[in-house]
């Protein structure tokens, strides 16, 4: 919507506004009807902040070149603004009301001094800025609740505006959130996978005999969101320094902090007291060589390559189809030097520009995929989307240590987010598969 179209609605509004007062002033309206009006003052206060939210959108956004959207004097404003202050509620006016009329006034008073609304960036630099200050100590507790922040009792609740960038460079850095399957909620509760095969029934002839059942398998996996934390500190030295972006270290911090765990409890789970047994690196089927490969050895390519060929195959024809291969940065090395048995690379970048493919499917590299040594290759390949996740929106806190880390100079911060992450499939129709070059059998 342009600007002539929303001073348009502006001025609507205010208008209704307007109206309503002077009646609620002069005692015209009965008082089993300011009820309904005190509704309709609430519904035209919210539509007045989005409309004069909008307006200071437009005005920051630099790249709108609409005449109608420049920002001018506008003749139109300035005579509202005007008529505004002639319209201010006289104190005589007030005793005359009821105290139901009176609150009703009051909220138009509110609303019609929205003026001067902040545009969405300014106020998330704000958000930005005040969370930061308050997690370094910079800002008391209620200068925080002041400026939006939620606090109480020493921790915070990471605000929107962040808590998304935090998690948008989780899903650049965490390849399971980039092609794993998101299931955000709302609240603490337990999200149920089924997964099933059943077994149809054949029957060339007439038949002379009941229906028999078919046996169905059912395996049903909670998701159930678990509280873990990341810890992070940062020295007061670094934040003393004329110049530096309190906020962007903070956050930027944050961020690290939190997707060094995130990535962790989804690809290993190994964290001492918050296992997780749906992890990546626990659920997938292992594979192992029917060759040994050794990579110095002169055939090694060779035998590698067939293993490769091999453990492609195992996936059954439904989850093939949509499987990809996701290596270490070891593997990929390796892949890089080797060709098929026509000498062609076994690896090359798709022609669309979509990434590396190998033997037909797609490939991405992590480091999250390490296993003990990370120089031996690690090799996992099938369907991903069978990775759930499930993370309560709103749910991320943090936590001021600045006690805990004063005796080194540092200030700390803990952060908190439910979340859970698990690897989910049918026992008759295994995921993934990983393979990791030169391990051996469990028992062999």
């Amino acid at each position: 919507m342009n600007k002539k179209l929303l001073k348009a609605l502006q001025k609507r509004l205010k208008g209704r506004l307007t109206e309503l007062r002077s009646q609620l002033e002069a005692g015209d309206m009965a008082e089993d009807a300011i009820e309904g009006v005190t509704a309709e003052i609430e519904e035209i206060s919210a539509e007045l902040t989005e409309t004069e939210q909008a307006l200071a959108d437009l005005e920051e956004d630099p790249g709108n070149d609409d005449p109608e959207n420049r920002s001018a004097d506008d003749p139109d404003e300035e005579e509202e603004d005007e008529e505004e202050d002639k319209e201010k509620t006289d104190p005589e006016k007030r005793s005359g009301i009821s105290q139901s009329a009176q609150t009703a006034v009051n909220a138009i008073g509110k609303a019609l001094s929205t003026r001067n609304a902040k545009s969405t960036k300014k106020r998330e630099a704000e958000i930005r800025s005040a969370f930061a200050n308050f997690v370094v100590g910079n800002i008391s507790e209620s200068e925080a609740r002041s400026l939006g922040i939620e606090a109480g009792n020493g921790s915070v609740t990471v605000p929107q505006v962040i808590s998304k960038e935090v998690i948008s460079y989780a899903q650049e850095a965490n390849l399971l959130r980039k092609y794993g399957t998101y299931v955000p909620t709302d609240a603490d509760i337990k999200y149920p996978v089924l997964v099933k095969k059943a077994a149809a029934n054949v029957n060339k002839k007439e038949r002379t005999a009941e229906i028999t059942e078919t046996d169905i398998e059912f395996d049903s996996i909670d998701l159930d969101p678990a509280e873990f934390d990341a810890l992070a500190t940062i020295t007061k030295k670094l934040l003393k320094r004329t110049g530096v972006n309190i906020e962007q270290i903070v956050i930027d911090e944050l961020k690290k902090a939190y997707v060094r765990k995130e990535i962790n409890y989804m690809f290993n789970g190994d964290d001492a007291g918050n296992e997780n047994a749906g992890a990546l690196a626990k659920k997938a089927v292992g594979y192992y060589e029917s060759v040994p490969v050794l990579l110095e050895t002169d055939e090694w390519s060779q035998r590698l390559y067939a293993q490769l060929v091999k453990m492609k195959g195992q996936p059954v024809t439904e989850v093939l189809k949509k499987s990809m291969w996701m290596v270490n940065r070891a593997a990929l090395t390796v892949l890089e030097g080797m060709t098929d048995t026509t000498g062609r690379p076994l690896l090359y970048e798709a022609p669309n520009g979509a990434g590396y493919k190998l033997l037909g499917h797609p490939l991405d590299f992590t480091d999250a995929v390490d296993g003990e040594d990370p120089t031996k290759p690690v090799f996992y390949f099938g369907d991903f989307s069978a990775f759930y996740i499930q993370e309560i929106k709103g749910g991320m806190e943090l936590q001021k240590l600045i006690e805990k880390f004063s005796g080194t100079n540092k200030i700390g911060f803990q952060i908190y987010n439910l979340i859970d992450g698990q690897l989910i499939y049918s026992p008759f129709e295994p995921a993934v598969y990983r393979y990791e070059v030169g391990a051996t059998k469990p028992g062999s």
